[in-house]
This record gives structure tokens, C-alpha cells and sequence, in this order.
């Protein structure tokens, strides 16, 4: 079924005979694909959906307007109308929520029920004001009922939020827990293994250090055949090499083609990516005296389809872009949840300098939007749904840090973009359950949930703050820097004609320089959480020092500062080149790593100088409080590794909770917040673009920042193109529109890449109405006869209704919005940018004198928007 026209998909399984019309409408519009062709530059814009949910107002009222993409039926998740005699069983939504409906690129949302759709295209952006009036239509009907049954649906559908929140929290929890206890357990593996339980790691196998059950994998071969040094490190290699290439073997399943026409660059974390041309760049592609009754001509030079994986790179930039309401199917499904968890095993075991905090975030997420399915509530509403998935990814953040606070701030600081109070607090709820569960789960041995803790015994001293100060500035500077030479790597080694055509290749390359330099270095060889956690530890009896870091005289610190110096270089070479490869990874603690090196460095120094100079009164009596002084280079260890971290990431205040977390002590908050704000304002003044920033704008996401918001000296009428007959539904003569017509206009916005856009109808240049793309393809393709058929686009009061209840295919005023927003030519751009970023709308149309005078797309805002921080940039 397939295969079958929308106009025909309501039809029952078993009785669908062979139809000219439907030989003939497929054979006129051969446009239209299978879900399960592959896609290629070729592939329409917008598939067919299946059909059109039809939304009614309760209480028989006049229903506003509401597109096919916020439909309800005028129903609930407890079937007051909808699906009446067809209602899902919990295993049918439990069954359709962990399935993944064919190819991504295809129908996300497709449906055991034949009458039922997507509601969102590929590539087209939520419209949250009809989402918002969708959801108060659903609950207008729930309060209808005054029974003591219709109180207790009303009850249940609002805790349904609370047990969304509880579920997602406890799943991310326990699959943070699986992941934990793998890769730790593989990453071992690479040296040898438990003799008396194979499946222990070597912490687990040797709990109180060195111990005849863990043998090493010399010691099992007898040196042979290259001795112990060698075969352990041929081993090792090898070990490298393999469990890299499985993780990219898995993430090369996830790979999506996307169709030349959508105009977009690379999806994954690939800086070379070039900048793509902006789909609203339609000015001059069409001739303005082109009849809508003529066929388009095909466009000569199309670009070859555009590729990218779903499970590669950290994903967060993307989860930032869905939450901001842009639909990617496919990226949050089940299969990439699964492939990339997996994948993230392997990578991390690896010893690739990536790490596993980043896909938390994007796992979490896809937990999130699977539950949603659970309830219709969220599953058929999209601005419901990126509540759930705001609390899903700080539930990500809280089971990679074991912060609770920093989870709830990540999520309002860096990914969400509507995070009203009511989705405040149910996030705090989240992170508190996935906590708790994680706490129980126990994956580290440590009953902690942290995944290293550290204790500061002594407090610092004023004369620190110069230091301190010195490692943000350092610490910011080093994450600017980073974007640059991954930004510089990647447009010089990705652009090899080989290595862009195969992935693998890299993957290969990567991992055999990542084996053939960390094995030597006592640093780079451990993973990266437990080298952050040494060097932010404090020196101590209570702590043991496995790598020398802590001096007992003066003489030991050159000797330990230049072992990390040169760990610092490997670290920073191997996290530049690593980052954008195709395997599931993150930035966030291998940045943390780079700058806990460099802040050892800088603690070492310190400590030196007290120690050479001790009797300076700007001391005080530092140096005679006991051998290795008050300074404790763990501390500037940790400041650098949030300083650097927030050089890359921009985040500032969560990340000063986090580092506040993981020590738990108040007498470092100080410390950690100043310089995480020097290293702010530093980053910022050497690259004003984080690194997600950086890949949202490569990627040409029409993604509108709504925390940074530009110096705006202009007129809506700067970004509004001419009007064109072409684009406008033109009802001045007759409400009646020849079908033809339509579909002329409506591959014309596709040509141009407005999927989620629509077509103003005026009558005599007012506008009376718009309707969207989406909408009118499906009336269109539900039409018996589109050759012939003239469709009514306006009430007209004359003409009587059909009393046969059958709906009419040619009356198209059901799809039209009558009200759509209109601003005035002179409105200043701030009230645009308004509209856009708090109204969440997709398109404006512009009036002038009350008449109407263009249409501008969210897309083509977003576009301008860039160019004048281009612009601020340069000057």
C-alpha cells in the first residue's frame, strides 16, 4: 500500500480494484515516490501523506482554523470520536512506538491505521501558534464532560505530563547505566582480562589494586611473538583500530540522502561543510510573466543528493534545532536510538579522544520522543511533544555529570527554546528521577552518581585569583582556537577527494594515530573521564597518585610539567582531529581533558613559584602550611577544564553548577564562576560562534536564535520580495479556482523550497485568506479529476451545502486559515524578529495601505539575520 495515491488510502486493504483514475493520476504526477525507493536529486520536495484528520469543534461551535498538521478530529486519547470503532490497544501503541516506519526521509509518522498522517513534513518548521490551538480545542472537549468520568480524564490527561517526565528519566537512566558498564568493561579489554570472571572489569576484577586475576594479554600469549612490550601494544592497536571500525560500521547505517532540492548542506558534524545557498533565494528564478497555467521547466543543473548519519557526532546541534521547531524525521527514532547507543560503546572503548556525554543528550532525546507515542497528546501535537523533549535532554546532561542543576540549566540555557515555568519544573522532575535511578543502577561501584567526585580540603587564597583569572583567559582562548582548527582541519584533510567519499577511510586513519601515540603516555593511554578525574584530584593521604602528579619537593615539578605538557599536545591534536568523524561522539569532556592539562600545567608553575620564592609577603604563609604549599594544581586543573569547555560550548552558568556539583563545595563557587566568565568574554572576542552555533549556521538550519538578538535599523520592506500573480490564489472574479492552476503554484513553492510555506488568496490585492503548502497538495491530490475540477476557494453564502454529509473534494475553504498574521511594510524589523522567535511562526504577510504586498518566510528572515552578524563580524 505503499504505493497507493493519497486520494485512495482511506480505502480498506482488501478492496482496492484497479482504477484508471488511479492509473492515470499516478502516471500524470510521476513525482510521486514510495516510501521505500531511496530517495535521490530527483525526489519530490513533499511526499504525499496518507490522509487528512479533519478536526471539529466541540459543542457543535464554529471551529477557527486549523491546518492538517494540528488536527485532532476533534478528539481526545480516549476516543469521544476519533477512530471510534478502531481504537489502540497499549501494545499497539507500545509496538508502534519502538517501531521506525521505513526510511526517515519518507513518512516519519507512518501509521497502522489508514486514515491517519504525519503531521510535519521533512524539513518544514512547527508552527507553534496552531499547535497551541490545537491543544485548546482537545481540551475544551476533554472539560466537556461534567461526569465523575470526565473529571477523571481530566486528571489523567494532565498527569500524563508527570508520567512522561518519570518514564523518560528512568529509561535514560538505565540505558546511561548500560552504556557505563560497557564501554569501562571494553576499554579494559584492550590490555587483557579477568581470568576468574571474563566479563569484570579491571577495577571490578582487582579491587584493591594489582592482583594475579587480571592478566595482561603478553602474559596469556607468553611475549610471543614480539615480546611483552610489543605484543602488548600490537594488541592494543588492533583492539583500537577494530572497535573504531564497528562503531562507524554501525553509524554508516544510519545514513539519509537528502534530495538536492531542499538546498541544505551536510546534517552531521562536518565542518567542511560549504555554506548552501538559501532556499528563499527565488528572486530571480522565475519570469515574472510566466502564466501559472504553463509547466515549470525543469531545473539544468541540479547538485548531487546531499548525505548525512544520523548516529554521527554528538547530535546536540541538532537537538537544539528540533526543539526550536524543525522537523528531521528520523533523527530521534528507535533505530538511531539503538545504533547509537551501541555505537557509543565502541567508540568510547576505543580510546578515541571523544567522549560519551554529548550523545547522551541526542539518546535521551530519541527516549523522550519515543514515550511520546505513548499518549496522543504529545504524539499528535508537535509543541507539546518539545516539552517532553526538553526535559529528556537535561535528563541527558544529568546522567553524564550526576548533576541534577546543571541538567535543568543546560536544558534552559543551551537547548530549549520554549521552556515555559510548567516545563521548568517538570524537567527538575526528570532530572531528579533519572538521579535517583541512576543512584540505585550504581554504574561506577562508588554509589555515586558523579562520574568522579573531588574534594578541595584547603580553601584558596587571594593571591590565587591572578591565576585563576590567567586560566580563563587561557581556558576560553583554547576553546576559540579549537573551533578554528577543527573549522581548518576539516576544510584542508575532509576535502580529499577519498576521504570524503569514504568515511571509513578516516575512521581507520584516526585510530591509528590515536593508538600509535596515546599507548606511550601514561595521560593520553586512560580514559578520558578517569584522566580528568586525576587531574582534578588534590594531593593528599586520602588520594592515591597512580601518575606522579603530586610532587613531595621542588625538585619534581619541572619533570611533571613537562610530561603534561607533552600530553597536552597529544590530547589536542588527537581532539581536533577526531572531531566530525563519523562515529558517535562527543566534545564536552575531551575539551574538559585538553584544558585540565593545561591547567595542571598552570598549577605547577604556581606552585613552583611559591615554592622557589617562599618568603614574598604576597604569599602570606602559603609556603608554611606544608611541603607542596596551599596551591593545589587539581583546582586549577578542574577551573581550566570548565574554562575550556565553555570556550567550545559558550555554556556558563550551567557549567559553573556542574563544576560546583561534581566537588560539592561552596568555597570553590567563586573560583569556577570567574573564570568560566573570563573565559566567556574571551572566547567571544576571538570567535563569536560556539561550536554548535558554528554547525547550525554551515548546516543552514533555518534556525532563529532567539538569546542573541541583532542591532536592527530597518523596515520590514527590506526582506519582502515583489509580488508575483504566480504566487497569489487570485479570487477577484470567481471564488472558483482551476485546479491546474493550483498545482502550477504549488510546484512552485516547492521549486523554491518552501515546503511549510503557502499561498495568500486576495480578492481584489486584499488578502482574505492563506493556504498552507501542505494542505493544499493534499486537497489537490484528493480530487477525482484534477484536470477539470474548479476548486472553491471562498464561503459563498448562495451556494446550498450538500445535505448528503459527504464532504465535497472541490471546496477547499476547510484548508484555508482566514486569519493568517499580517504586519504592515513599515513595521520595524524588532517587531518581526518578535513574531518569528516568540510567536514561532513560519510565515508573515506583509500589507501596505491595508492591500497586500508580499509574503516573507521564516527561512528567508533567518537568512537576513545572518548576514547582518556576517556583517558585525567584518566591521
Amino acid at each position: 500500500m505503499a504505493d497507493t495515491p493519497a486520494s485512495d488510502s482511506a480505502e480498506p486493504a482488501f478492496s482496492v480494484p484497479s482504477s484508471p483514475t488511479y492509473h492515470r493520476r499516478h502516471s500524470r504526477r510521476p513525482r510521486r515516490h514510495s516510501s521505500s525507493e531511496q530517495p535521490d536529486e530527483n525526489t519530490a520536495l513533499l511526499r504525499p501523506s496518507r490522509s487528512r484528520v479533519r478536526i471539529q469543534s466541540p459543542f457543535d461551535t464554529p471551529r477557527g482554523y486549523l491546518s492538517r498538521n494540528h488536527s485532532y478530529a476533534g478528539s481526545t486519547s480516549y476516543g469521544t470520536r476519533y477512530h471510534h470503532s478502531r481504537h489502540e490497544s497499549w501494545g499497539q501503541r507500545l509496538r508502534q512506538a519502538l517501531s521506525d516506519h521505513g526510511d526517515p526521509m519518507s513518512e516519519s509518522k507512518g501509521s497502522i491505521l489508514a486514515d491517519e498522517r504525519q503531521w510535519y513534513d521533512q524539513f518544514t518548521s512547527t508552527d507553534w501558534v496552531h499547535d497551541n490551538i490545537a491543544d485548546a480545542y482537545r481540551v475544551k472537549q476533554l472539560r466537556s464532560r461534567k461526569d465523575f468520568w470526565g473529571r477523571a480524564i481530566v486528571l489523567f490527561d494532565g498527569a500524563q505530563g508527570w508520567i512522561l517526565s518519570a518514564v523518560v528519566g528512568f529509561l535514560v537512566a538505565v540505558v546511561a547505566y548500560c552504556v557505563d558498564v560497557a564501554e569501562t568493561t571494553i576499554f579494559d579489554y584492550k590490555d587483557g582480562y579477568c581470568a576468574r570472571a571474563w566479563y569484570l572489569r579491571e577495577k571490578r576484577c582487582c579491587p584493591h589494586g594489582p592482583c594475579t586475576d587480571w592478566r595482561s594479554w603478553s602474559e596469556i600469549l607468553g611475549g610471543h611473538p614480539f615480546g611483552n612490550t610489543w605484543t602488548d601494544f600490537g594488541i592494543y592497536l588492533i583492539a583500537v583500530i577494530v572497535l573504531s571500525v564497528i562503531a562507524c560500521l554501525l553509524t554508516l547505517t544510519t545514513k539519509t540522502v537528502v534530495p538536492s532540492a531542499y538546498r541544505m548542506s551536510t546534517l552531521d558534524e562536518n565542518l567542511a561543510a560549504p555554506y548552501s545557498q538559501s532556499v528563499d533565494d527565488n528572486d530571480n528564478d522565475e519570469d515574472e510573466n510566466v502564466s501559472p497555467t504553463q509547466p515549470v521547466p525543469e531545473p539544468v543543473d541540479q547538485a548531487p543528493p546531499m548525505v548525512y548519519y544520523s548516529a554521527a557526532g554528538s547530535g546536540v546541534a541538532e537537538v537544539r534545532v528540533i526543539l526550536s521547531g524543525f522537523v528531521l524525521h528520523g533523527f530521534l527514532g528507535f533505530k538511531t536510538l539503538v545504533i547509537k547507543s551501541v555505537g557509543l560503546i565502541a567508540s568510547v572503548a576505543s580510546g578515541l579522544s571523544l567522549g560519551k556525554e554529548g550523545p547522551y543528550v541526542h539518546i535521551a532525546t530519541c527516549i523522550g520522543n519515543i514515550c511520546c507515542r505513548l499518549f496522543n497528546k504529545y504524539d499528535r501535537n508537535d509543541g507539546k511533544r518539545r516539552e517532553v523533549l526538553s526535559a529528556a535532554a537535561a535528563a541527558g546532561v544529568v546522567v553524564a555529570f550526576g548533576a541534577p542543576l546543571g541538567g535543568v540549566l543546560f536544558g534552559l540555557e543551551e537547548v530549549a527554546y520554549y521552556f515555559p515555568a510548567k516545563t521548568l519544573f517538570r524537567t527538575f522532575f526528570c532530572c531528579i528521577i533519572a538521579a535517583l535511578s541512576l543512584k540505585f543502577l550504581n554504574p561506577y561501584g562508588t554509589h555515586k552518581i558523579v562520574m568522579f567526585e573531588v574534594r578541595y580540603k584547603i580553601d584558596w587564597e587571594y593571591f590565587e585569583l591572578v591565576g585563576f583569572i590567567l586560566v580563563g583567559i587561557l581556558g576560553g582562548a583554547a576553546g576559540a582556537l579549537f573551533i578554528k582548527a577543527s573549522r581548518r582541519w576539516a576544510l584542508s584533510f575532509r576535502k580529499i577527494p577519498v576521504i570524503k567519499r569514504y568515511p571509513l577511510v578516516e575512521v581507520i586513519l584516526v585510530a591509528l594515530v590515536t593508538g600509535l601515540t596515546s599507548y606511550w603516555n601514561i595521560f593520553t593511554k586512560l580514559p578520558v573521564a578517569k584522566l580528568l578525574l586525576n587531574l582534578a584530584a588534590p594531593c593528599g593521604d586520602d588520594n592515591d597518585d597512580d601518575l606522579g602528579l603530586c610532587p613531595s619537593n621542588i625538585g619534581e615539578i619541572p619533570g611533571i610539567i613537562r610530561t603534561l605538557l607533552i600530553a597536552f599536545i597529544i590530547k589536542g591534536f588527537l581532539t581536533t582531529i577526531t572531531f566530525g568523524i563519523k562515529v558517535p561522539a562527543g566534545i564536552y569532556v575531551p575539551s574538559m581533558v585538553v584544558g585540565g592539562l593545561m591547567g595542571r600545567i598552570i598549577g605547577h608553575s604556581v606552585q613552583w613559584i611559591v615554592l622557589r620564592f617562599p618568603h614574598w609577603g604576597i604569599w602570606g604563609t602559603c609556603p608554611l602550611l606544608q611541603a607542596s604549599t596551599c596551591v593545589q594544581p587539581g583546582v586549577y586543573g578542574l577551573i581550566a577544564a570548565g574554562s575550556t569547555m565553555c570556550g567550545v560550548t559558550r555554556l556558563s552558568v550551567t557549567l559553573a553548577v556542574i563544576l560546583f556539583e561534581l566537588t560539592g563545595s561552596l568555597d570553590y563557587v567563586l573560583p569556577f564562576s570567574l573564570a568560566i566568565l573570563v573565559a566567556k568574554w574571551t572566547a567571544d572576542a576571538l570567535e563569536p560562534l560556539s561550536i554548535y552555533d558554528l554547525l547550525t549556521n554551515m548546516n543552514s538550519y533555518p534556525f532563529l536564535d532567539n538569546k542573541h538578538k541583532p542591532i536592527f535599523t530597518s523596515e520590514l520592506a527590506d526582506i519582502v520580495p515583489r509580488v508575483r500573480r504566480e504566487r497569489v490564489i487570485d479570487i477577484s472574479r470567481s471564488p472558483l479556482v482551476p485546479a491546474r492552476s493550483l498545482r502550477t503554484k504549488l510546484e512552485l513553492l516547492h521549486r523554491a523550497g518552501e515546503l511549510d510555506g503557502g499561498l495568500p488568496i486576495l480578492r481584489d490585492d486584499i488578502l482574505v485568506g492563506l493556504i498552507p503548502a501542505p494542505d493544499l497538495e493534499y486537497a489537490l491530490d484528493n480530487l477525482a479529476d484534477e484536470s477539470s475540477s474548479l476548486c472553491l476557494m471562498a464561503d459563498v453564502p448562495n451556494i446550498d451545502d450538500d445535505d448528503s454529509g459527504e464532504p465535497d473534494p472541490t471546496d477547499f475553504t476547510p484548508y484555508i486559515d482566514p486569519a493568517p498574521v499580517a504586519l504592515d511594510i513599515k513595521s520595524p524589523m524588532d517587531l518581526v524578529y518578535e513574531c518569528f522567535a516568540k510567536l514561532g511562526l513560519r510565515y508573515i504577510c506583509v500589507l501596505k495601505d491595508g492591500r497586500y504586498a508580499g509574503m516573507t518566510h521564516k527561512k528567508r528572515f533567518v537568512k537576513y539575520m545572518r548576514e547582518l552578524e556576517e556583517k558585525e563580524h567584518e566591521d
